[in-house]
């Protein structure tokens, strides 16, 4: 069974968007029509004084839009000559957005665009996807800290939004007897297809399981998905299984991909319940993933996971993933989202709504070596999860794939005559990983050398290769290059040293693939707002899917080992789960507060946590308020706390129309809210710009104590971005047992004297009270003309 509608809050989301060729059309009521095709799909967002009435258990039916547009179209436009044209309701929302997706052509979108009665029409997008060691790292244990003091968030829901899930056999979703029965409040339930027997599924750990592809189907042209797809709430991707399992899976012992990784894998919340909802094949239709979210809001969840996004951040009302974790919020559902994989590139960072947690990803602990050693001694340090025969010490011949057919590597294009029983250097671009070393073993290679991308600076990405391969960094890959030109008879091998766990590299890194800031949307607005561990982790993995993703790989494995930010995502799910329950009357921005300014920015050597890309320190604009520290995050005396009219109120601030507002399900008026600035917003960073034209900033925050003395006084300690004179009033802020909130405002001001060299400065603001510190990054951008010798 199909459905189309419920709700939580963790996203850890990270989806990437490819629109060709949009049009707007200038109507009293904004929309975006693609022009591409006559027929496509669309989001209708309609004035909730318009919307039909739910029924007594709070569902819509898509009848009821039907009836809704054969009102709104004119007989020409409803009437049609080819059934393809004839407009058709694919979803119906009531919970994360007021609307429907349907099937429309270019005329009878921009017809209902026109409609007094429509907010807005938005074209449906496809989006993109973006652990034995990581609960430790992160400072978890079950004998003290935030784990206990939540018995595991075992009265927590965390809705996934993502490929599904694969429980067959795995430990990870096993039922566990020390369980108490799942929360009453959840409404969600598991579906049953031919595919998968939802009652069976449904043992407790998993309470909740569905399936959306209306969406993804009709933007396919109707044309059915994949031969491999499951049209059920089935995982035969992988992803959505890891994130499930990372959040929340159960201890699982002996866990590891070919050995690698070995030891006992377990979620950040252990006892936490996973509600599984189904949105993305191959791709997420923004239509399918809002009917997740209008879903699990109407099921109860309380967190949401979405590791999506679009390839670039879009304006609020516009972004349906932004407008679903908003009503998703306002619900009390905190969303977790990834902040992108686009990194190290400048504003790459993704899902920057201010109502989003949104994740970062840097490194723990823990490496897989796999060392290059040329014939003239060279070694270069790579990383590697191959698990079959070795090729031992004894070197052979290395060459070039630019030599031998393809730089690159692509299967069909290397000359087996010129590759057959030697070691093939390949350049990144186009094709996968996995995908290089497989062209390379058709081709009759013994194994591969991948280089990485140069913007990835000190990183090489880790994959499960079906032959001898390490990925080195860029720099290496160029000096291995030489040594081919100069060598006439060039050799080489691979020797791999499996999981090492220690203090060097130090940790955490910034992976060079996260998004960074600043955002393109709002600039005072500082995102990402944490980093968490998303580098090589080892979580379950589906069996109908290779841990390579090859088709030619018939290898099938319990656990596989992942990175990006859609696997930090789930690790701040699985801790706020952990917050939800030890907090259960925090509203999601102050569990987000809490996480923010209890964050920490030193690694385990004592330095600045660093970024892969450069090699050096790493700003805020890619680790945000630094990284998680779930036992700190449980009592950080102070929060920032944030709701609904909190952000009507910023967006008022940006500007928006009543129209655009009223896609979130706000009548505000903004005229009422007049001198509201975006950078008021009660977020637990600043981010301002000054300039020629704006040589000072004020912006204002509320703290609210929630430490265990209701008297405390904290007391500020700042440190001004280079540039920039800082003052804080006051300096001082004392509560007691009836004033709990107290207000402080900053300014920064340009000094006269400045001389920026750099297009941004960053520095903090620290509140103590002796016990607690209450830390908060500061970021000012610099316009191009200001900054000196650019």
């Amino acid at each position: 069974m199909e459905l189309t509608r419920q709700p939580l809050v963790a996203l850890c989301v990270l989806l990437a968007v490819a629109i060709a060729g949009t049009a707007n059309v200038a109507t009293a009521t904004e929309v975006e029509i693609q022009t591409t095709e006559d027929v496509s799909s669309y989001i209708v967002h309609v004035a909730p004084e318009h919307a039909p009435t739910l029924s007594r258990r709070g569902l819509l039916t898509n009848r009821a839009y039907g009836s809704f547009l054969r009102n709104h179209l004119p007989v020409e436009l409803s009437l049609s000559n080819s059934d393809d044209q004839a407009p058709r309701v694919l979803y119906s929302y009531a919970h994360a957005a007021t609307g429907f997706a349907a099937r429309l052509t270019r005329r009878q979108a921009a017809h209902l665009a026109s409609a007094r009665s429509v907010l807005a029409v938005v074209p449906d997008v496809m989006q993109e996807l973006h652990t034995t060691l990581s609960p430790s790292f992160l400072g978890l244990s079950s004998s003290s800290g935030l784990l206990p003091a939540s018995n595991g968030a075992s009265d927590v829901v965390i809705g996934v939004i993502d490929t599904g899930v694969y429980p067959v056999d795995r430990a990870s979703f096993a039922a566990d007897p020390s369980l108490p029965p799942p929360p009453r409040k959840f409404r969600g339930r598991c579906v049953s297809t031919p595919e998968f027997n939802g009652s069976a599924v449904c043992n407790g750990k998993i309470v909740g399981a569905k399936f959306f592809r209306t969406g993804s189907q009709a933007l396919r042209g109707g044309r059915a998905l994949g031969a491999k797809d499951s049209m059920s709430p089935l995982d035969t991707e992988g992803h959505g299984t890891h994130l499930a399992s990372t959040a929340a899976g159960s201890a699982s012992a002996d866990a590891s991909l070919f050995g690698y990784g070995e030891g006992r894998a377990v979620g950040v919340a252990p006892g936490a319940r996973i509600a599984v909802y189904k949105a993305c094949w191959h791709g997420c239709a923004s239509s399918d993933v809002l009917a997740a979210f209008d879903e699990a809001i109407a099921d109860g969840v309380d967190v949401i996971s979405a590791s999506l996004g679009t390839l670039k951040a879009r304006k609020f009302y516009k972004d349906t993933t932004a407008v679903g974790a908003f009503n998703a919020v306002r619900k009390g559902i905190v969303v977790a989202a990834s902040a992108g994989n686009s990194g190290p590139g400048e504003s790459t960072v993704v899902n920057v709504a201010p109502w989003f947690l949104t994740v970062g990803a840097s490194t723990i602990n823990r490496e897989f070596p796999a060392d290059v050693i040329l014939g003239n001694g060279e070694t270069f340090r790579g990383t590697s999860l191959y698990a079959g025969q070795p090729l031992g010490a004894a070197k052979i011949p290395l060459v070039y794939g630019g030599d031998v057919g393809s730089n690159i590597c692509e299967a069909g294009k290397l000359d087996p005559a010129m590759v057959t029983g030697k070691i093939v250097l390949c350049d990144p671009g186009v094709n996968g990983r996995t995908e290089k070393g497989y062209a390379v073993k058709l081709a009759g290679g013994a194994g591969a050398i991948l280089g990485s991308e140069e913007a990835q600076g000190g990183q090489a990405r880790s994959s499960a290769h079906i032959l001898p391969v390490s990925a080195v960094t860029f720099a290496d890959a160029e000096k291995i290059k030489k040594y081919l030109k100069a060598k006439a008879s060039p050799v080489a091998t691979i020797v791999f040293r499996g999981t090492v766990v220690g203090g060097s590299p130090p940790s955490p890194r910034m992976a060079s693939f996260s998004s960074r800031g600043p955002s393109r949307l709002v600039t005072e607005i500082l995102k990402p707002d944490v980093t968490a561990p998303g580098v090589d982790i080892l979580a379950a993995w589906t069996g109908a899917a290779s841990p390579s993703l090859l088709d030619g790989d018939t290898r099938r494995v319990p656990f596989n080992i992942m990175s990006g930010t859609s696997i930090s995502c789930p690790q701040v799910s699985g801790i706020a789960a952990l917050l939800r329950q030890a907090k259960p009357k925090w509203s999601p921005a102050a569990i987000k507060s809490a996480l923010m300014t209890t964050a920490y920015n030193v690694d385990n050597a004592g330095g600045v946590i660093s970024d892969m890309s450069t090699g050096k320190v790493s700003t805020p604009f890619a680790r945000g308020a630094g990284h998680v520290d779930p036992n700190r995050a449980v009592d950080p005396g102070l929060v920032y706390d944030a709701g609904t009219e909190d952000y009507v109120t910023f967006l008022c601030a940006l500007g928006y129309t009543p129209e655009q507002l009223a896609v979130f399900g706000s009548s505000a008026n903004c005229s009422a809210r007049t001198g509201a600035s975006v950078g008021d917003l009660n977020y637990p960073a600043f981010s301002a710009v000054l300039g020629s034209d704006r040589r000072a900033v004020t912006q204002r925050r509320t703290v609210r104590n929630v430490g265990s003395n209701v008297r405390a006084t904290y007391t500020a300690k700042i440190t001004s971005p280079a540039g920039v004179l800082m003052t804080v009033k006051p300096r001082k802020l004392a509560f007691s047992a009836t004033q709990e909130k107290q207000d402080y405002a900053i300014t920064f001001a340009q000094l006269p004297s400045a001389n920026v060299t750099v297009k941004h400065t960053f520095g903090s603001i620290v509140w103590s009270d002796g016990k607690h510190t209450v830390t908060s990054p500061i970021a000012i951008t610099w316009p191009a003309s200001q900054v000196a010798d650019m």
